[in-house]
């Protein structure tokens, strides 16, 4: 192993951790016990020295923790510098991030500037009992197959993490580690690029990837006027709107709902499939939800297989049924 074993690029905004970054801890801890070696934990961006202990409390042994004023505002390129002056001199062996659209970003620059391989989106990681190489699954061919990827050749061996794909740890408070306080040194003179304004998402609106409850619609809708009882349903319920891959391409919904392993990876309370077969691809985006209900015509459909509750139907007739039966549930509590 090299000097500092693996590293986790934690991603936070406004001064919290996104659920991925505990996820990689978890995942980082298991697979340095496995090595017998430590996770490092590395943390951009200002007013952000809480977010040490959090990383410790979830499997971190030290961390190293970048505030500094100019890291306030998300920058690609602010990030790439940090990260890979600190990845040079420190040298670890795995470097794991989020595959988020601000950590894929971050993470590709760094690949191409330090000329790392970097594999995206991976689903699961393991190490090979014989060369100790990390081992990176990911979806490819468009999801229809799972690759196991290596890196023999370049340090650190990267990659990024699908969310909700790995199991976070139960945070332990009274775990202790070292806090290193990197001093940042960036001319603004040297950086292409000022945010000017940060305009927030708004906030009616259910992330799919931390939504506890996800309706999703797919080919069986049959159009995109469909997508309204599924709306109707996902508010009802204060869930989110999900899509399979079929519906997505029909050009019936945008591609931000996609769930699968070509879209994003969920882990719901409740998901409901709606006129979604069960394709390998998206499967593995939301099998591992607490309770799958899947409503379908075809009886012989993939999905009943990991449904834990089966609707063999018409979809437009079980949602409105499901849709009044919830209303009167709802206004009754």
């Amino acid at each position: 192993m090299a000097k500092n074993g693996i590293w986790v690029c934690l991603e936070q905004t406004s001064g919290k951790l996104a659920s991925v970054s505990f996820e990689m801890l978890g995942e980082a801890r298991r697979l340095a016990d496995t090595l017998g070696t430590k996770v490092s934990a590395v943390i951009l961006g200002y007013q952000i020295e809480s977010l040490a202990q959090d990383a410790i409390a979830y499997g971190a042994d030290d961390v190293y923790l970048c505030n500094d004023e100019s890291l306030d505002l998300f920058r690609a390129e602010s990030y790439c510098t940090v990260l890979g002056g600190l990845v040079k001199e420190y040298e670890p062996e795995i470097l794991l991030m989020g595959a988020t659209n601000n950590s894929r970003t971050v993470a590709g620059k760094l690949a191409a500037k330090m000329e790392l391989g970097l594999n995206s989106g991976c689903v699961a990681l393991c190490i090979d009992p014989e060369s100790k190489l990390l081992v990176q699954t990911r979806p490819t061919y468009g999801g229809n197959i799972m690759a196991d990827m290596i890196c023999p050749q370049t340090r650190p061996q990267m990659c990024t993490i699908c969310p909700n794909a790995m199991e976070k740890l139960t945070p332990d408070s009274t775990r202790t580690g070292e806090v290193v306080v990197v001093k940042v040194e960036l001319d603004e003179g040297d950086l292409r690029t000022r945010v000017l304004e940060v305009m927030a998402k708004s906030a009616d609106k259910i992330s799919l990837t931390d939504a506890q409850i996800i309706v999703s619609g797919g080919r069986g809708l049959g159009d995109e006027k469909g997508f309204e009882l599924i709306e109707e349903l996902a508010a009802l319920l204060g869930g989110a709107v999900g899509a399979s891959r079929a519906a997505v391409d029909a050009g019936w919904i945008p591609y931000e709902h996609q769930v699968g392993q070509t879209g994003k990876t969920v882990r719901p309370k409740l998901y409901i499939a709606c006129g979604i077969s069960g394709a390998l691809q998206h499967l593995a985006g939301m099998n591992t939800a607490d309770v799958i209900i899947a409503i379908n015509k075809d009886e012989d459909a993939p999905i009943f297989g990991i449904a834990n509750y089966g609707i063999v139907g018409d979809l437009y007739d079980v949602l409105p049924i499901m849709i009044e039966e919830f209303k009167v549930t709802l206004v009754s509590v």
